[in-house]
């Protein structure tokens, strides 16, 4: 995965389905992040980006997975303040304040796979979605 690349594809990807400049900076911030964390403290990995299309309501879904060493500590690790050194300085927990919707599955030796979801602004959100 090439964090240039993935910015790029974000970025061009949220403004196809019509977020604004504000709503691309954020996930673009919260996806550099999570790829980050993938190369780094995953050994490299994957990133899957969906368009979702809810009638009216539109977004993004990316996961971001990988096969390293998962995270020990879930909580620790989205708390604000801890940092594992050298990133934005945003962690886990900033990308997750980006989003509307984040989710992290991971087990100690076993990987880690976070999905961040986006919905363009103002739109209806699909029932069951959360904000």
């Amino acid at each position: 995965m090439d964090l240039a690349w993935v910015r790029q594809h974000v970025r061009r990807a949220a403004a196809e389905i019509g977020f604004g400049l504000v709503e691309q900076t954020k996930l673009i911030t919260a996806a550099s992040e999570l790829a980050r964390n993938t190369l780094v403290h995953g050994g490299g990995g994957q990133v899957e980006s969906v368009v979702l299309d809810h009638g009216r309501a539109r977004g993004l879904r990316l996961t971001f997975t990988d096969e390293g060493p998962g995270i020990a500590d879930v909580e620790r690790a989205l708390t604000d303040g801890y940092t594992s050194g050298g990133g934005l300085g945003l962690g886990l927990g900033g990308a997750r304040r980006l989003v509307h919707e984040f989710s992290i599955d991971t087990r100690p030796g076993g990987g880690t796979s976070v999905t961040v979801v986006c919905w363009t602004a103002g739109a209806p959100r699909p029932r069951g979605e959360a904000r």
